[in-house]
């Protein structure tokens, strides 16, 4: 892929070092045609007869299609949600964990995670117990029946132990946030029971898209926490609740422009070639976090990821100082950081940027 040709796919680019993917990813051209055109046509032909549902149907169909290609797994294993906390909080709300389970989760979760397992935990009465994120698979005990953690941690950019992890007994739910789009996913080398997924972030989609991976034997036997119209095999029997087969019973409402530039913005990223995006997103921050050692800040432990964090004094001030300079990044509440998201769209003028600014 030529990487000028794909960068000019974004065009905020052309102003700003934009390296906040982790919070949302930049808007592709075609994302935003795609939805214009669904919105134009939804305006003039409306939205309401056979002929819309089916044409609803038919993109939805398309997009978890292209989502179960991305994770490598069947596409009736993908549910399509509205974001990785829309699939956190449905796997933590269908579960039915109650008094003495415990979930094991760990210090560098984001709230996506951490309030719905809260309100989860206040409704079950099961335990929460906290432990280093570099630690979590060797923490498993008896009474463990979930780790919920980061794939990529939000914080640092290390990614988890899966390998132990898998090897568990206790079943584990990922937070994708910060992985699907911008390093490799197979659900099945990582061994995970639930994948919960952000389309707004490293896809570029639109805020209010995402995706959840549920393994076919556990998505049988688990009821949809919030049942709509898109939940049921059969609409004329609702009061039977006869879901979907498969994961398909978790879908949340769907949108024809959230679809259709959700739509756009994965084809984009697939014809760029995922191996391409990956290692070039990967390999430019890797290049980041050795700049900024050279010059003095103390970049945090990380593996290759996309995500670079370095200790201030004054993170938030320096994130507001390095907006006035054109580069756009985020502080960390509470943690004294200031972290940059690196993609594939990222060149090195803006890593020089950010450099020279800081």
């Amino acid at each position: 892929m030529d990487a000028a040709a794909f960068r000019s796919e974004f065009p905020v680019l052309e102003r700003l070092a934009f390296l906040n993917a982790g919070s949302d990813g930049p808007v592709p051209r075609r994302g935003a045609r795609a939805a214009a055109a669904q919105i134009e046509r939804e305006l003039v032909e409306g939205r309401a007869g056979r002929s819309h549902f089916d044409a609803l149907m038919e993109l939805a169909g398309a997009l978890r299609a292209r989502m179960a290609e991305l994770i490598a797994c069947d596409a009736e294993d993908v549910a399509l949600t509205h974001s990785a906390t829309d699939g956190m909080a449905t796997v933590l709300s269908a579960l039915g964990l109650g008094p003495g389970d415990e979930v094991l989760t760990t210090d560098e979760e984001h709230p996506g995670l951490l309030a719905p397992l809260e309100v989860a935990r206040r409704r079950g009465g099961f335990d929460v117990r906290f432990v280093p994120f570099a630690e979590v698979a060797g923490e498993v005990g008896r009474r463990t029946r979930l780790v919920a953690c980061s794939h990529v941690s939000w914080v640092s950019g290390r990614t988890v132990a899966f390998p132990a992890l898998a090897g568990s007994d206790a079943l584990v739910l990922l937070d994708g946030a910060q992985g699907l789009g911008a390093i490799p996913v197979d659900v099945g080398t990582l061994g995970c029971d639930f994948y919960a997924a952000a389309g707004q972030k490293w896809l570029c989609g639109p805020d209010g898209s995402g995706c959840l991976y549920v393994r076919r034997e556990l998505a049988e036997g688990l009821d949809p926490p919030w049942p709509s119209y898109m939940s049921l095999a059969d609409p004329a029997r609702p009061s039977e609740l006869v879901p979907h087969p498969g994961a398909r019973r978790f879908d949340l409402g769907l949108s024809g422009p959230l679809l259709a530039w959700t739509h756009a913005s994965v084809e984009l990223f697939q014809e760029a070639g995922l191996d391409w995006v990956h290692e070039r997103g990967t390999a430019l921050a890797e290049r980041l976090a050795e700049s900024l050692g050279d010059h003095g800040h103390a970049v945090i432990p990380r593996d290759r990821t996309t995500l670079v964090s370095w200790r201030s004094d004054d993170a938030e001030g320096a994130v507001a100082r390095l907006a006035d300079a054109g580069v756009v990044v985020r502080h960390l509440p509470g943690r004294g950081l200031v972290r940059a998201s690196v993609g594939a769209w990222s060149n090195e003028e803006d890593l020089e940027r950010l450099l020279a600014a800081l």
